[in-house]
C-alpha cells in the first residue's frame, strides 16, 4: 500500500489498551464499489487459537454491520492525536446518510487482498473473521453492565479477528 510499509505484527509497540479505549480506531468494511467505517472505543488485541488476534464488538443498529457481515476480511485503523476530531465525526455521524469519511476528511484506500482501510491511519491491520457470536443478556455476571451499556437491549456483536498484515505510515 502506498505511503505504508508492511511489519511483522510483532514489532508492533502500540498499547492496545490506550489504542482502542482512549485513543479509538476505525473498524473498516466493504469492498472498491462501497465500504464503511464506524469508530469503536472498545476491543481487544492478542493471541487467540495460536493466532495473533483481535476481537471487535458492534451494536445490531450500526451501518457498518452490514459490511462486516457480508465481507470476510476488514481493517482496524489507528490514528495520532490529531484525527480525534475525524473519528469523533465518524463516531457520530451514519454513512448511511452521508458520504461519512469524506466528510471526517479521511480518505480510504485498499490492501492487496482489496480490504478497505483509512489512509491517515499511523497503524493498519488487515483482518479476517474466525468467530462471530452475539453478546447474550444471561451470561453477563455482572448484571449491573446490563443496566450501565445495554438499557435498549442492542447487545454487540463479537467478532474475533485473525491479523493477517499489520501496515505502519513510512
Amino acid at each position: 500500500m502506498e505511503g505504508f510499509e508492511e511489519i511483522d505484527i510483532l514489532r508492533v509497540d502500540d498499547n492496545f489498551i490506550r489504542a482502542i479505549g482512549s485513543e479509538w480506531m476505525l473498524i473498516t468494511a466493504g469492498n472498491r464499489e462501497q465500504c464503511n467505517t464506524m469508530t469503536a472505543a472498545w476491543g481487544m488485541a492478542g493471541e487467540m487459537w495460536g493466532r495473533h488476534a483481535a476481537m471487535v464488538v458492534i451494536r445490531p443498529q450500526r451501518y457498518t454491520l452490514e459490511f462486516v457481515e457480508r465481507e470476510s476480511r476488514l481493517s482496524l485503523s489507528f490514528f495520532d492525536a490529531a484525527y480525534h476530531k475525524a473519528l469523533a465525526y465518524c463516531g457520530s455521524h451514519s454513512g448511511r446518510n452521508e458520504p461519512k469519511i469524506a466528510n471526517a476528511g479521511l480518505s480510504t484506500l485498499y490492501t492487496d487482498n482489496g480490504v478497505p482501510a483509512i489512509r491517515e491511519a499511523r497503524l493498519i491491520l488487515q483482518c479476517r473473521k474466525m468467530y462471530v457470536g452475539r453478546m447474550e443478556p444471561e451470561h453477563f455476571l455482572d448484571r449491573e453492565l446490563i443496566d450501565r451499556w445495554y438499557e435498549a437491549g442492542d447487545f454487540h456483536k463479537i467478532y474475533i479477528v485473525e491479523i493477517e498484515h499489520a501496515y505502519r505510515k513510512q
